[in-house]
């Protein structure tokens, strides 16, 4: 197969181009060049920006594109414009972010979406940011009626992930002693492992399948309890785990999902977040691998990071202390 990817230097579309060569398909690249513009060698690399230099596109015959980076939907007509005519089918990588309601647990596609009043904006916030996905989706629809592939990834995980939003776990509780975790051990978690995630997307580019899919995992329901004991196993620590309620640490202004990655305190307009049905992909073969697999693959990566690298997400040791300080005092008064 020959294939555009549109990014793929970073995570997801790092993952695909390597599985992609693997597989023995002749693999285009289309990005700015400025994240590890040396790996792939052998994959031929147009170097533009999306925004601006879709001409470059014009020409080029694929059979098969992945778009791992659209935000907003003129990028996505851009392209598309550049290549009309030119491409045989279309993947567009979205966002669980795309549904504007998660109070239903085990949602499935035709879960409600969020809309914008202004159509055009293209300032990309937590707010927009789903949205725009979801006007995305619509223009790769548009243009490749039959042939277009719209998925949802949850959040994507594993080596390579630069955004420490699940990979904080791994190592905080790699360096053992008492560890701070939030809510309930059985509340629920979503994940999908990047390698799956590119696996899959490969296999549904090749068969040509359309349509829309959400993409996360696994196949049963984890919990924050599941990915503790995982790390704890995998990295051999000694942490011993202290579970703080929610209610402790919203007085205590700790922010959710960011610096404590993977919480959500209990809100009945969130009772479907990270219970998201994603029978329809699997039907159609994604799998899932171990979490002590993905586990194993952060902490591997984790160790070759610089040692002065400054996370994107998670608590400080000292904010955990403090707080595990706090919650013990009034636990016992």
């Amino acid at each position: 197969m020959n294939l555009l990817i549109i990014g793929g230097s970073i995570f997801l579309g790092k993952h695909l181009t390597q599985q992609a060569i693997a597989r023995g398909h002749s693999v285009t690249l289309f990005n700015r060049g400025i994240h590890n513009p040396d790996l792939f060698p052998e994959a031929a690399k147009i170097k533009g920006d999306r925004n601006s230099d879709c001409a470059l596109l014009a020409g080029g015959k694929w059979d098969a594109v992945i778009d791992t980076c659209g935000s907003f939907p003129r990028q996505i007509t851009m392209v598309m414009d550049a290549l009309r005519g030119n491409i045989g089918h279309y993947t567009f990588i979205s966002s669980i972010s795309a549904f504007s309601d998660f109070s239903t647990p085990g949602m499935d596609e035709s879960g409600p979406v969020g809309s914008l009043d202004d159509e055009t904006m293209e300032e990309v916030t937590f707010e927009s940011y789903g949205p725009l996905k979801v006007l995305c989706e619509r223009a790769v629809q548009q243009a490749m009626p039959g042939h277009a592939l719209n998925i949802r990834p949850g959040l994507i995980v594993g080596r390579d992930d630069w955004s420490d939003r699940f990979s904080y776990w791994p190592r905080r509780i790699a360096r053992g002693g008492q560890v701070l975790l939030p809510g309930k051990p059985e509340a629920p978690v979503q994940i999908i492992d990047v390698e799956d995630l590119a696996a899959w997307t490969l296999n549904m580019a090749e068969q040509g399948k359309s349509g829309l899919y959400s993409a996360t995992g696994p196949g049963h329901q984890l919990t924050m309890a599941d990915v503790a004991q995982a790390c704890r196993s995998v990295s051999g620590s000694d942490a011993t785990f202290t579970w703080v309620p929610d209610d402790f640490l919203l007085r205590e202004g700790v922010g959710q999902w960011m610096e404590l990655p993977l919480w959500i305190a209990e809100d009945p307009a969130m009772a479907g977040f990270s219970r998201v049905d994603c029978g329809r992909a699997i039907a159609d073969g994604l799998t899932f691998r171990p979490l002590a697999e993905t586990v194993r693959a952060v902490l591997d990566w984790s160790a070759t990071l610089p040692a002065d690298r400054q996370p994107r997400a998670g608590i400080s040791a000292e904010r955990e202390a403090e707080l595990l300080k706090k919650w013990h005092a009034e636990a016992v008064a």
